[in-house]
């Protein structure tokens, strides 16, 4: 898929451009992956991988690969000088899923797990090679310079680029975009084995007179990622760091801690930052290159794969001839609002990480308290936090790919389709087959009792159970949109193929798959 006469060019080879490039590959498009850096990265940034990234995961085919190497997290764990105040279990009641955890993935490993895929399915990585600038030709592409790494000049022309560069990107920053929004905090992230006593299976925020730190383990034996909001002097002294988040661990949990030297220490200031628009023309900006947000709830790089995997179906049908140029505004149209959602909920998560007023400190411990004598209060909230921070209740209900509502207490268009739990999904053949059918990078039908549509691969469902799970009643359809989202709902009286035309997409084949 890659080499000759590529039709996109992706620049950036983080998360974010490996699944793009992954994916439009896997939608058949011939696509070059670009990245400046001399080789891989080595060092640890981006850790948890929430619930809907792995359900994408899954349907991108590289699922089996991520789950052994990581480490599952089901808990919050507050602490405070010396006490346990409250512990948040994950709560997916009211959102199934086959994965109600978080997997906590070194970045150095999801990268390494995504690079392969990518790799079986045709893409090299070009390394040292990076983009210069480029031109907009309208109709006719986009003409790319590129160097490499011996400083030879290239230059290619492509129908689409797609800039996964990064905060710094240099596409955005040849577009005149700039990011909108503020910085604030400054925070140190040090990765260290830590000999303590507490539970692997959860994340520990602990609260002392010297401010508030963060634990989130590794998949490694006894390694944690440690973060301190309030001290961040560095200056080279890993001792020094690795001595005050022992005597700060040791404080908040009221238990020693011996910290041992850190292998990767970072200071940082919190960017919070997003662009209104993630398309120019023929360029597209994923990641973050269209938006940049604070690490507090770890959303940063799934938010990025997500944009990747949304943009990367639109694309190809467009390239394919099967969608004219409009729908691929339907990717900011989409995408955008996540953003902007995303700057709200981590801008209210990076208060709450530091918590730096004593007051509000007392008043938390006081909630909390109460909190673990009301259990129903306590599970409205976890239910709060695993919807906004898994991504599991993000749909598109507002796009102009969704078309109409429905009463359905589980499947709406412009939802997720596959709200299943692990049990369920075990045990039943049809969601299985529906589960498989989402692996397939392709338009999909769900009929009960409804005849098949010579336009769409069909899946006609049989089990009335399963069929009253997705909101269907006799004569019933969903359409799937190739990313796993419902685009629309209907009857025999409402043939999918016009609900298609309305879209603006124009199938070429189909697969009749029951």
């Amino acid at each position: 898929m890659t080499g000759t006469n590529p039709e996109v060019l992706v620049v950036g080879a983080g998360p974010v451009g490996l699944s793009a490039a992954h994916e439009l590959a896997r939608h058949g498009v011939r696509v070059r992956l670009v990245d400046a850096a001399p080789g891989p990265a080595t060092t640890s940034r981006a850790l948890a991988t929430h619930a809907r990234t792995l359900e994408t995961y899954d349907q991108m085919g590289v699922l089996d690969e991520f789950l052994p190497r990581g480490q599952r997290v089901e808990h919050f764990t507050l602490h405070q000088n010396g006490r346990r105040l409250i512990r948040f279990d994950t709560d997916y009641s009211r959102l199934p899923t086959r994965f109600p955890f978080t997997l906590m993935v070194d970045q150095v490993i999801t990268e390494e797990l995504l690079r392969t895929a990518a790799e079986r399915l045709g893409v090299t990585i070009e390394w040292g090679v990076r983009l210069d600038h480029f031109d907009d030709l309208g109709e006719d592409g986009i003409r790319a310079h590129l160097i490499g790494s011996d400083d030879r000049a290239e230059t290619v022309t492509v129908a689409w680029l797609v800039g996964a560069d990064g905060g710094h990107s240099t596409i955005r920053k040849q577009l005149g975009l700039k990011l909108e929004g503020e910085s604030s905090e400054t925070w140190l992230i040090a990765d260290a084995v830590v000999d303590c006593a507490l539970p692997r299976d959860s994340i520990h925020w602990m609260r002392t007179p010297r401010g508030t730190v963060m634990m989130v383990p590794f998949p490694d034996e006894g390694k944690w990622r440690l973060l301190d909001t309030a001290e961040t002097s560095y200056g080279g002294d890993d001792q020094m760091v690795a001595d005050r988040f022992a005597e700060k661990i040791s404080t908040g949990t009221g238990k020693p801690t011996r910290v041992e030297l850190p292998s990767w220490i970072s200071v940082f200031t919190i960017q919070q930052r997003m662009l209104p628009q993630m398309r120019r023309g023929r360029v597209l900006l994923a990641g973050d290159a269209a938006h940049v947000h604070s690490p507090a709830s770890g959303q940063g790089m799934n938010t990025g794969v997500q944009d990747a995997v949304n943009l990367s179906w639109k694309l190809a049908a467009v390239l394919r001839g099967e969608a004219d140029d409009p729908l691929l505004d339907s990717y900011s149209t989409e995408r955008v609002p996540v953003g902007a959602a995303l700057l709200r909920t981590t801008r209210v998560a990076t208060l709450l990480v530091q918590l730096r007023s004593r007051t509000a400190a007392a008043f938390l411990r006081t909630a909390f308290t109460l909190l673990r004598t009301l259990p129903p209060l306590k599970g409205r909230i976890q239910r709060k936090i695993m919807g906004g921070m898994s991504a599991l209740g993000l749909g598109y209900g507002a796009s102009p790919l969704t078309l109409g509502s429905s009463s359905a207490t589980c499947v709406r268009p412009g939802d997720r389709l596959a709200r299943v739990d692990a049990t369920r999904a075990a045990n039943s053949r049809e969601w299985q087959q529906i589960l498989a059918e989402l692996r397939r990078p392709e338009w999909l039908l769900l009929t009960h009792g409804a005849p098949a549509d010579g336009h769409l691969r069909t899946l006609c469902l049989s089990d009335t159970s399963v069929a009253a799970e997705l909101g269907l009643r006799a004569g019933d359809w969903l359409l799937v949109r190739p990313d796993g989202y419902v685009a629309a709902q209907g009857n025999a009286e409402q043939p999918p193929s016009a609900a298609l035309a309305s879209l603006g997409v124009r199938l070429k084949t189909f697969t009749q798959t029951a």
